[in-house]
């Protein structure tokens, strides 16, 4: 495994953002919210009791260590959403942090909740408060693509993205060219990486395991289509790269 990203009930203090609060899931936007919840249901995923925040379409996929957030609706896609009770006193902290805000609905009628980006255009949003129940899966029973490592990013300058993500709580590690260029950064609640454009130009999710060729012939038993955008150097005999219906990219490592 490359790392570690489960979600502990209590944050260890070392790596806790006290800005954002706590991770709450990878907001994906989808067309057909139907086809998504399918897809990753037969990829072994399960579904979280969502709550009636949004008016909107909505579910909640996960595998025990990522939560991935389905909406049926228009917005900057994935979004990296947290939760931090108070989302008001964020504000200033942002600001002075030269953040400039492309969300903030604050007040006593709105669900509060604002919206930003990294400097290379990651979209982050803090909401107010969870929008779905917590599930009793163990990060242990992983689905069939294996295990949950990180959101990886496209990133032209990781120098820079370091020290704006190091900022908001996160841990970089050392950047490593196996099994292709990347630089990953850890925290209690999920685990990033940033990647060349050149390896993929989107973002994309990583899974990994030993026995990732088996888990491959599974998923093509199961009329999963893989695509010829596969990184740079990976054998495709063991390494596999495949869209969710959403246009989600997520790639499969044998390690």
């Amino acid at each position: 495994m490359w790392s570690s990203a489960v979600v502990p009930p209590e944050p260890h203090a070392a790596h806790r953002s006290d800005l954002f609060g706590h991770f709450h899931e990878v907001s994906l936007e989808t067309g057909d919210i139907r086809a998504s919840v399918e897809f990753y249901e037969r990829l072994g995923f399960s579904q979280a009791t969502t709550t009636d925040t949004w008016s909107h379409p909505y579910g909640v996929l996960t595998d025990g260590r990522v939560f991935l957030g389905l909406h049926q609706r228009r917005f900057p896609s994935p979004t990296m959403t947290f939760v931090h009770p108070g989302v008001a006193e964020l504000v200033p902290g942002l600001e002075a942090r030269n953040i400039t805000l492309t969300r903030c609905e604050i007040g006593p009628d709105v669900f509060n909740q604002v919206g930003f980006r990294d400097p290379f255009g990651q979209a982050i949003t803090v909401l107010e408060a969870r929008t779905f129940s917590p599930v009793t899966r163990r990060p242990s029973e992983m689905s069939l693509c294996g295990y949950f490592e990180e959101l990886s990013l496209p990133v032209a300058n990781f120098e820079n993205a370091k020290v704006f993500w190091e900022s908001l709580g996160f841990v970089a590690t050392d950047e490593t060219d196996l099994p292709y260029v990347h630089l990953p950064l850890t925290s209690d609640y999920i685990n990033i990486a940033f990647h060349r454009p050149r390896t993929l130009d989107r973002p994309m999710l990583v899974f990994s395991d030993a026995e990732m060729p088996a888990r491959i012939a599974r998923l093509r038993e199961l009329d999963i289509a893989f695509s010829d955008e596969l990184p740079r150097g990976l054998d495709a005999n063991e390494n596999v790269l495949f869209e969710a219906p959403e246009g989600t990219p997520i790639l499969l490592l044998k390690t």
